[in-house]
């Protein structure tokens, strides 16, 4: 039986025989049609080819495209699990030509491959075609041989394909397979023609026409193919089933949840086809970058992976299922997909991850929808506010619960439901006016409204005077500050960078003329724009109208600048080496250290780090000057720059330009970038599903690293010293051993002038190994003589032992210093029971035992 893998080869290999280039498959997330929630054909990566706007080096291609359907139009969601044929996930096998080849060789190829190589019955075989497309009928009749009844001529859109309202269209020409008699359903166009009898299996588009706004057509100065072949629909045909949940694959990934779970009764086969189907869904959607969320694709994959955890919940299976099925699908596809093999942990984690965050709250909300259905008549809909609360509450997508009441064959208020969505919007903005934590800083609002914003003057000095505008301690505005205690601290200007775009907040120190000390251990921004000191009083007393001097420390300030300018030449260099998907998610610039988190849907390999580690240190190198600018946030981003993650623009920002790093960014930073000294990646790992996090250290930290390093490193290299002896010692022994026992049973037994003899040629082995090896085929023979050689590195050794019985007629020192002769080497030495000798001519061990045989 040909597997769903073989199928899939069978259809690449021949058309790549057929001068096709094999084109792999673009990703789910569509690079070149926004109007796609998701790529749902073989033709969408050949949009722009087949308009003209984009050129390829070649005319023919053949692909295996990964495709979903399960949002916006082409939504299959709700039937998967249910019928035969419906998945979310599919895989569209198609061959195209841009212009080459038109009908009759895309007919002669889709006869061929499907009657020759894939072995299908002719006489099962019957087409559709556009009832205005002649010439496509008469090729039919040509080609394949087929009789005008097996050639059915259908005048609906099903066989007109076109792109849009406007542009590229052409007929269709369907083939479709016959599963006889006994399977209920009518021929294309006909009332019953839903049956499962007939199934098309190809669909070869002939794009000849080019459709205008008006409503004309014209033809397409070069008319081109487009074809696909439902991978899943060819595999059931092939392999004699009904139901493509039965082929190959779908078989082995019910048959592993079956075993995970323990409940595999018929009465359970459709929850069982929707996790299978749902986890190939869930992990290439993964594996292609999406991630679950509460909107747009990521909306999408979390209502199709909950769908398969609820099955998995129906089942009973007592522990999260989906992630576990991982290792099997990758096995299944990774060969053709080498994607999901790259992503295979990001895939179960985040898989785990939303498993076991689900499961705490289904429960609940099944409860919650029986204890509402049992009040309601037999056909009466659902609420919409259970609906609504079962969504709002516990996650419940709306097609969820549609799926848990299918069985009841009871529907939910649709409309009910989306009124109750339009509300809680309405309710949401409304509210917004503050959280909690506004409210609680109503005290810094008010400071705002009477002095306005603190001037930051920080990026050009890190010494400044001001005037103490208002001071807080425990939350309270107070006109006066005593030495001990603990207060916040504003001033109407102040060269402090106070904590916000990942960079932590500057210490120092403020002074008064009446000689008040006071430390300050963080600078805070509150309301947007106001930066406070937290400060302790060391001495003397503060006042507000005072007027004091505020200064940073410098050799902190220093290290955060170097550390921030780091982060950006690290987001260009994650940007340059894995795309441009990667964006930051949060950071932290500490004096000592540095943190980056950024998206990206697998873990990074150490190769990688390496690449990232020497990009940023090689832009260091260049030593290139960092450039400010001010502007509006729309010039900015006009100009190619990026916003940062958390910030809050004004009406106009700072774009810091440094090497090919452009972003806007209201933190302090080096002038030159040598400044920085060195980069170094300290460490690398997951923070969520999706988000990557690197830990990093530049300048001083790491002389203190290396410093630490080479201590610890003196400390083990005494260690390891005292362990190697025993190490070795404990190696030797090993290896005897494994030689013992390894070898044993390979030797031959045979007969030299009488004597029993045991010899064995090897290889790699050391001579001095040799002799163990001897002693154990002399306890083994009892009586007798034994003959070992080894070849290593051009060299030959020989052993030779005598039982003891023996060493009164046959000596092993006179027996080597003959072998060695022939062997190339000179002497040898031992005793009578055991002797060993080496030479240079291994060639010459073919003569060895006629050479001994002679001289006993």
């Amino acid at each position: 039986m040909q597997s769903l893998a073989d199928i899939r080869r069978t259809f690449t290999d021949f058309f790549k025989n057929n001068d096709h280039e094999g084109v792999r498959s673009s990703p789910l997330v569509p690079q070149n049609d926004p109007t796609l929630l998701f790529t749902n054909a073989g033709m969408v990566q050949f949009k722009d080819v087949f308009t003209g706007k984009e050129k390829r080096p070649y005319q023919r291609a053949v692909t295996a495209q990964k495709c979903l359907r399960a949002g916006g139009k082409h939504n299959d969601l709700d039937n998967v699990g249910y019928t035969a044929r419906h998945h979310t996930f599919f895989e569209m096998l198609g061959n195209f030509s841009f212009g080459d080849y038109f009908k009759e060789q895309a007919i002669h190829h889709a006869w061929t491959l499907v009657t020759k190589n894939f072995h299908l019955d002719p006489s099962r075989l019957l087409v559709t075609v556009y009832a205005e497309d002649e010439e496509a009928a008469t090729l039919w009749r040509k080609i394949a041989g087929l009789r005008d009844d097996r050639i059915l001529r259908i005048s609906t859109s099903d066989n007109f394909w076109s792109m849009g309202d406007t542009g590229p269209c052409g007929p269709c020409s369907e083939i479709f397979y016959d599963h006889g008699e006994g399977i209920p359903g009518g021929v294309p166009g006909s009332a019953d023609q839903d049956g499962d009898r007939f199934i098309e299996i190809w669909n070869l588009v002939f794009m000849q026409f080019e459709q205008h706004a008006d409503g004309t057509r014209t033809n397409l100065p070069n008319p081109s193919i487009d074809t696909g072949m439902g991978l899943e629909r060819m595999a059931a045909v092939i392999q004699g089933v009904h139901n493509n949940y039965d082929i190959d694959l779908f078989k082995t990934l019910i048959a592993t949840a079956q075993d995970l779970v323990g409940n595999s009764g018929p009465q359970n086969r459709q929850s069982y086809n929707v996790i299978a189907d749902h986890i190939r869904a869930s992990s290439f959607l993964i594996a292609d970058g999406v991630l679950p969320s509460n909107e747009g694709r990521g909306y999408v994959l979390r209502r199709i992976m909950r769908r398969g955890m609820r099955h998995a919940h129906k089942l009973g299976s007592q522990d999260p299922l989906m992630y576990r099925l991982v290792p099997t699908l990758v096995s299944l596809m990774g060969e053709a997909y080498p994607e999901l093999v790259r992503a295979q942990p990001l895939v179960q984690q985040i898989l785990h991850q939303e498993e076991e965050k689900f499961r705490q709250t289904l429960e609940r909300g099944l409860k919650l929808l029986q204890e509402s259905t049992t009040v309601l008549l037999p056909a009466q809909a659902l609420p919409a506010e259970v609906a609504f609360k079962l969504y709002d509450t516990f996650g419940f997508p709306l097609d969820l619960t549609q799926d848990v009441l299918r069985a009841e064959g009871r529907t939910v208020d649709e409309a009910g439901f989306q009124t109750c969505m339009a509300e809680q919007k309405q309710k949401a903005r409304a509210a917004w006016v503050g959280s909690g934590d506004t409210a609680n800083e109503q005290v810094w609002f008010d400071f705002h409204q009477q002095f306005g914003a603190t001037e930051f003057l920080g990026y050009t000095t890190t010494e400044a005077e001001g005037t103490v505008c208002a001071l807080v301690i425990n939350e309270q505005s107070v006109e006066e500050a005593k030495q001990g205690q603990d207060v916040m601290i504003l001033t109407n200007q102040t060269p402090f960078y106070a904590e916000s775009g990942g960079q932590m907040g500057d210490h120092g120190f403020l002074t008064t003329e009446e000689g008040a000390v006071v430390t300050i251990t963080d600078t805070l921004k509150k309301v947007g724009s106001l930066h406070v000191h937290v400060g302790h009083i060391e001495k003397g007393q503060l006042k507000t109208g005072q007027t004091v001097k505020l200064n940073v420390d410098r050799d902190r300030r220093r290290q955060l600048a170097a550390n921030h300018s780091a982060t950006h030449l690290l987001h260009a260099a994650l940007r340059q080496t894995f795309g441009k998907h990667v964006t930051q998610k949060g950071s932290l610039v500490a004096p000592d250290r540095l943190r980056f988190d950024f998206t990206h849907p697998r873990p990074v390999t150490k190769e990688e780090l390496a690449q990232v580690e020497q990009a940023v240190n090689q832009r260091i190198f260049d030593n290139q000057e960092t450039l400010t600018r001010v502007m509006t946030p729309d010039q900015a981003i006009e100009e190619g720059a990026m916003a940062l993650f958390g910030e809050r623009y004004g009406e106009e920002v700072r774009v810091v330009s440094m090497a090919d790093s452009v972003e806007l960014c209201g933190g302090t930073h080096v002038e030159q970038l040598g400044t920085i000294g060195l980069f170094k990646i300290t460490g690398e790992s997951p923070v969520s599903a999706g988000i990557r996090r690197i830990e990093a250290i530049t300048g001083p930290a790491i002389l203190t690293l290396l410093a630490e390093t080479q201590k610890t490193l003196s400390a083990e290299r005494e260690q390891n010293r005292k362990q190697v002896t025993e190490l070795q010692k404990q190696l030797g022994d090993i290896k005897r051993q494994t030689l013992l026992d390894g070898e044993s049973d390979n030797a031959q037994t045979i007969t030299i002038k009488g004597y029993p003899a045991m010899v064995h040629h090897l290889k790699g082995v050391p001579a001095r190994d040799l002799k163990a090896l001897v002693d154990r085929y002399k306890q083994t023979l009892g009586s007798g003589l034994v003959i070992v050689t080894s070849i290593d590195d051009d060299k030959v050794a020989l052993v030779i032992g005598v039982t003891p019985d023996l060493t009164d007629r046959l000596d092993a020192v006179k027996l080597v210093k003959i072998g060695a002769e022939i062997l190339g080497g000179q002497g040898g030495g031992g005793r009578p029971d055991l002797a060993q000798a080496g030479g240079s001519n291994p060639e010459n061990i073919g003569q060895l035992l006629e050479v001994l045989s002679q001289g006993m």
